[in-house]
């Protein structure tokens, strides 16, 4: 049975006080609230990361990622952190590939494919993002480009290293814009995923990946976006700053 995960994206917010705040916020509510076998991940700056992986200790459906990593294990590279920096926290996730790495400091599906290897060698499970720009999905080339993103980013991969991954579609033109896929939309491109897998892999493995829906999720549209069959929870930006907002997401799978 597929994991059900709902992920949360600080990004470029919260001083050291306040994300421990938020944490603990967040933590106690899903410890008092959270019913199900669904997972909360906290994704936050690197400076939050040995400290969340402490008080995680104490949850048992709380886990804590970082929101990047190096493609190399080490070297003259000023202000960047290792994998194995990451995994010595005690952080058991990382994000990869997300939209905003891919449009502002020009990561490329190459580049895609290194940071996800090492990850891996190092013990990570990485949230790899794919989606398609607004251009690219008005011109229809949005199943060819995540076809491709998948392709020269993880199909490479074995099995047994394919099987560690979370992927998380994010519609580029539902990201920070208040827009959001509809369910159909979203369902339509989360199976599409899914069929691209099991034609590289088995259908085993496809049944078994777990698909993120990051784009602009929130309190009220989760719970149709989590109903569709192939949508297995969410990659969560702004909501994932508020603790009720968030919980209210990953509340859904109660």
């Amino acid at each position: 049975m597929r994991k059900k995960i709902v992920a949360g994206n600080w990004k470029m917010n919260l001083d050291y006080a306040e994300g421990m705040s938020l944490f603990s916020e967040i933590a106690n509510m899903v410890k008092d609230e959270i019913t199900g076998q669904q997972l909360a991940v906290i994704c936050s700056p690197f400076i939050h990361l040995s400290s969340l992986v402490q008080l995680a200790k104490s949850y048992d459906k709380v886990a804590v990622g970082a929101q990047n990593a190096h493609q190399y294990e080490s070297g003259a590279y000023t202000g960047e952190i290792s994998a194995k920096m990451v995994k010595s926290t005690g952080a058991a996730y990382v994000i990869l590939g997300h939209s905003e790495r891919r449009q502002y400091f020009g990561e490329d599906n190459q580049l895609l494919a290194q940071k996800t290897l090492t990850a891996l060698n190092n013990g990570l499970k990485p949230i790899f993002c794919i989606g398609e720009t607004l251009n690219e999905r008005e011109s229809e080339q949005h199943f060819e480009v995540i076809k491709t993103q998948l392709e020269e980013g993880v199909f490479s991969l074995s099995t047994e290293q394919f099987e560690q991954l979370v992927l998380a579609y994010e519609p580029v033109w539902a990201i920070g814009t208040g827009k959001t896929a509809s369910s159909e939309q979203a369902q339509e491109i989360h199976a599409f995923i899914r069929e691209q897998i099991a034609n590289n892999y088995t259908q085993e493995v496809a049944d078994n990946t777990t698909i993120l829906y990051g784009g602009s999720c929130n309190p009220k549209n989760a719970a149709d976006l989590f109903a569709q069959p192939d949508i297995d929870g969410g990659l969560i930006g702004g909501a994932s700053l508020k603790s009720r907002d968030f919980l209210d997401i990953v509340k859904v799978f109660n």
